[in-house]
């Protein structure tokens, strides 16, 4: 079956309410691909390698967390962009990116996914559009438990940084590149806060707070919220999904 690309679109702002934020990049359509679409793709970015294996899955259009612009970036289409908006062009992919609103939809999105592949309740969001997520362990864990469970998830070690020994009862999350909420997550009393990456000053903010913090890689943390977003549209739509992951270790 094959919708047009415009019921597509449609459909993903219907769910995602891009209006509804301040980003920086452009949500929604980013690079327009064939009028029909019967087969959609999902990932975590735009990439080449993920272009190229759509393109073999016979994609009409590639829906991402990461797509190709952003905010002070060159405006010019050289280098690595150009020729992934060329290869786009060339297979006639329609590109459709959703940042914020996919972080923060709280069904679909990537915490809320995150939530449910490590078994945590959601007891609570906060934050700019609520990006926070809280959860409150009916009895303590360790940073090692914790630890162990995030790589048998996630298929990857975490960096454990801070006060690795203090229980954690409290836990507060936000995938990807969050590391600088740190400092809510202490104002709202996190034992231990789980992001994506890691910045130098992270280190030294975890230690001084008493808090455990955990890397536990952006790639890693963001696999789940665009996946179950295209299986979403694609069953709205009667039309196929497949997912494509370009692992990355970042």
């Amino acid at each position: 079956m094959a919708v047009p690309s415009a019921a597509l679109e449609q459909v993903l702002a219907q769910i995602m309410e891009p209006d509804s934020f301040e980003d920086y990049c452009p949500n929604g359509l980013q690079v327009e691909g064939r009028p029909q679409v019967r087969r959609l793709v999902s990932a975590v970015t735009a990439s080449a390698a993920t272009i190229c294996r759509a393109a073999a899955l016979r994609a009409d259009a590639l829906l991402v967390h990461h797509g190709l612009f952003w905010r002070g970036d060159d405006q010019r289409l050289t280098g690595f962009r150009f020729r992934r908006v060329r290869l786009l062009i060339e297979h006639g992919i329609g590109l459709h990116s959703y940042h914020l609103p996919l972080d923060a939809h709280p069904e679909l999105g990537n915490n809320a996914c995150l939530a449910r592949v490590m078994g945590w309740r959601l007891d609570g969001r906060a934050g700019r559009y609520g990006l926070l997520s809280i959860t409150e362990f009916t009895r303590s864990v360790s940073a090692r438990s914790l630890a162990t469970r995030l790589r048998q998830r996630l298929g990857r070690p975490p960096l454990v940084v801070g006060a690795s020994e203090r229980p954690i009862r409290r836990l507060i999350w936000c995938t990807g590149a969050a590391q600088d909420e740190i400092e809510e997550a202490i104002a709202l009393g996190a034992d231990a806060f789980v992001s994506g990456e890691i910045s130098e000053r992270t280190t030294h903010m975890a230690r001084e707070a008493g808090i455990v913090y955990f890397a536990a890689g952006h790639h890693a943390t963001e696999r789940y919220g665009v996946k179950a977003l295209g299986e979403a549209v694609a069953a709205q739509l009667g039309i196929w999904h497949g997912f494509v992951d370009d692992d990355n270790p970042a």
